[in-house]
């Protein structure tokens, strides 16, 4: 468990670290917005990674940490950002930190990072919010272009979350240094439809697209 500083008071949140003896790299990993730090996707993406080399430190919104399926303020989120990539400097030091996040998870660091909360060495994001589903008139991308850490976007171009795609890539070409990784058929998890696969072997292959992009900003 690690503390939170909430205006309300202090909160203690659930945290579990999957790290190699030896690793070269640590990465804060993030929940989406109706799933805990224990969703099968993202224990995939965890032990594949700490396979590879990276200590990966996986950590609970204090909104899930109470129980409840709705996030908290977006206040929150970003004080749990900055609890978490303190206690990963201290938990595993010596190493470049990343911060990474599926879905409102990756938003909620952005906005961190973006308010100089955090100043991570790289953010990804899995799968970017960029809207709510069929609601393009409304983008959360207007703080991207402030952040000045370089950025990676693991997208499926099925997403609904970021169609017409056209103006995800309009968002993205705004960031001042960031790409995109793209799964094709690929909707918000990832999932391919007509291919049926396990929420963590689809997790492990994802960390398998990352390690060389965390390797070229090492």
């Amino acid at each position: 468990m690690i503390g939170v500083a909430l205006p309300t008071g202090t909160v203690d949140v659930s945290i579990v670290l999957d790290a190699p003896a030896d690793p070269w790299t640590a990465l804060a990993l993030a929940h989406g917005a109706g799933a805990g730090m224990d969703h099968p996707f993202l224990q995939g993406v965890a032990e594949a990674l700490a396979a590879e080399g990276v200590a990966v430190l996986r950590f609970m919104f204090p909104y899930r940490e109470a129980g409840r399926r709705m996030p908290g303020p977006a206040a929150h989120a970003v004080a749990t950002w900055a609890a978490v990539m303190t206690d990963l400097e201290t938990r595993v030091p010596g190493v470049p930190r990343f911060a990474a996040g599926k879905s409102y998870g990756g938003r909620m660091a952005s906005m961190a990072a973006a308010e100089g909360v955090i100043a991570p060495a790289g953010l990804i994001y899995l799968g970017y919010p960029l809207h709510a589903p069929g609601k393009p008139e409304a983008p959360r991308a207007a703080h991207l272009p402030r952040i000045s850490a370089p950025q990676l976007f693991l997208e499926g171009t099925n997403d609904p979350f970021i169609q017409p795609i056209a103006q995800f890539e309009a968002a993205v070409a705004t960031c001042q240094d960031a790409g995109v990784l793209w799964t094709p058929g690929g909707g918000h998890s990832f999932e391919v439809k007509g291919a049926a696969r396990a929420p963590e072997a689809v997790g492990a292959e994802i960390a398998g697209s990352l390690v060389p992009w965390l390797r070229a900003h090492v």
